[in-house]
């Protein structure tokens, strides 16, 4: 049984939002990386710090919400392509979702980025997640 640990972000994130809480810390993977780092940029994380506990061997991410008059910015989220149905989607084809509010996260040829990037770009790839 292999772990989704990009469902087990988003999940961490949506959970703490809903439960007013400004902080997640998860395990470090580099594609969680990734999506955090683009997550920062469209202003739903504050902060994305990479940390090593003390006495242990093991990476974890801190990320930290972005409020907006106290709530966070991020309210919904969903995995669009599973370990078991991967979802890919060529440049024409990615869409932006509810306008400037939402963000596509795709992985492409050339790294992790959001699907107006990516169009820019002329890239498709497989869609990560949606977060709104």
């Amino acid at each position: 049984m292999s772990l989704d640990r990009i469902s087990n972000m988003i999940s961490s994130l949506k959970n703490a939002s809903m439960a007013g809480k400004p902080v997640v810390e998860i395990s470090y993977t580099k594609q969680c990386e990734e999506v955090a780092k683009v997550l920062k940029t469209k202003g739903f994380l504050s902060e994305v710090k990479l940390f090593k506990p003390e006495k242990t061997n093991v990476k974890m991410l801190h990320l930290e919400l972005a409020l907006e008059d106290g709530v966070a910015k991020f309210t919904e989220a969903h995995r669009v392509s599973k370990p078991g149905r991967r979802i890919y989607r060529g440049k024409d084809e990615l869409k932006n979702i509810r306008g400037v509010f939402g963000v596509v996260i795709v992985s492409t040829s050339k790294g992790i980025m959001d699907s107006a990037s990516a169009k820019k770009k002329n890239l498709g790839g497989e869609v990560i997640c949606e977060v709104f």
